[in-house]
């Protein structure tokens, strides 16, 4: 644990970037979430950008790394991935963006 702690930081940066900025990574948009429309997208979109509730609960190693939004009357979730360069396996290093790719997938509370 003690390496998660000492990389923390640059995760939970490199996390926000992607989550707020879409910068750093790809985003995954499951069938449910897709079913919303273009409208609802942005609003989607926004308001994973702007979710700033981490706790303990839903983020225990301070990685920014998930979280739960609402949009009409659903819960959404947001989940970010690190993955090595060819998106095979978990990341080396996931505090390395020269060998990590992000994946966040957005999908319906149901989906996951």
């Amino acid at each position: 644990m003690a390496a998660v702690n000492d990389n923390g930081e640059a995760i939970r940066s490199l996390n926000d970037l992607l989550r707020q900025r879409g910068i750093g990574g790809r985003v995954v948009i499951t069938r449910g979430v897709l079913a919303f429309g273009p409208d609802a997208l942005r609003q989607i979109q926004q308001a994973v950008a702007s979710f700033d509730a981490f706790t303990p609960d839903n983020d225990p190693y301070g990685e920014h790394d998930f979280g739960a939004v609402g949009i009409e009357d659903q819960t959404l979730f947001f989940k970010i991935d690190a993955y090595d360069r060819d998106l095979r396996y978990h990341s080396p290093d996931p505090a390395d963006p020269a060998v990590t790719r992000r994946v966040m997938t957005l999908m319906l509370a149901e989906e996951y």
